[in-house]
């Protein structure tokens, strides 16, 4: 199906550009999130009519987003969450979490403006691209650790837990364990 983009869609194209999408994308999201219209006569029409009040919105809306951006440059939340000793986090961390956290820090953000590939599995401090504008995103690191002690040295650039036993030259527990059963065997 071809279309008219209302607003910039990342891996899709600008404003006013007329793209060919699948049905499905176009009916089930871009059409309904008024962020497209079909490529009919009259839309194209309709459009070019519409096309300097849009942009001048357009303008208005990431304005205000790169006022958020300048203020939100170099934010650092810190999620408290249950973990194993090697890290491994019992439950994860998701884009809910992270929203969360960045409005209990003062600015808001909805869920769908985090942008996360995988939910978070492990402690330690992670990025996170936050999407104020379809033009605009911003990195916010996402402290996630077992305790507020352990927070502070991870945001301080140490690690914690088995990263860092593993680092101060000890053998790993199964390494010790697979030497005593060679010398079980050779005996």
């Amino acid at each position: 199906m071809e279309i008219i983009l209302l607003e910039r869609i990342e891996k899709l194209g600008q404003m006013g550009d007329v793209v060919r999408v699948k049905d499905g994308y176009a009916r089930n999201f871009l059409l309904p999130k008024k962020k497209a219209l079909r490529a009919t006569k009259a839309n194209k029409d309709r459009f070019e009519g519409q096309r300097a009040q849009l942009e001048v919105q357009n303008l208005k809306a990431r304005g205000e987003a790169e006022a958020v951006a300048a203020k939100m440059q170099g934010l650092s939340v810190t999620l408290l969450r249950q973990a194993g000793e090697t890290g491994q986090l019992y439950g994860s961390v998701s884009a809910r979490d992270i929203s969360d956290a960045v409005t209990a820090a003062g600015f808001t953000v909805a869920r769908q403006q985090i942008q996360l590939q995988a939910p978070i599995k492990t402690t330690g401090v992670h990025t996170v691209r936050v999407t104020l504008h379809p033009e605009l995103s911003v990195n916010v690191s996402v402290n996630v650790a077992r305790s507020e002690s352990e927070a502070e040295i991870q945001a301080a650039g140490g690690q914690v837990g088995a990263e860092a036993f593993f680092e101060e030259g000890a053998a790993p527990l199964s390494e010790e364990i697979d030497d005593e059963a060679e010398s079980a065997q050779d005996a």
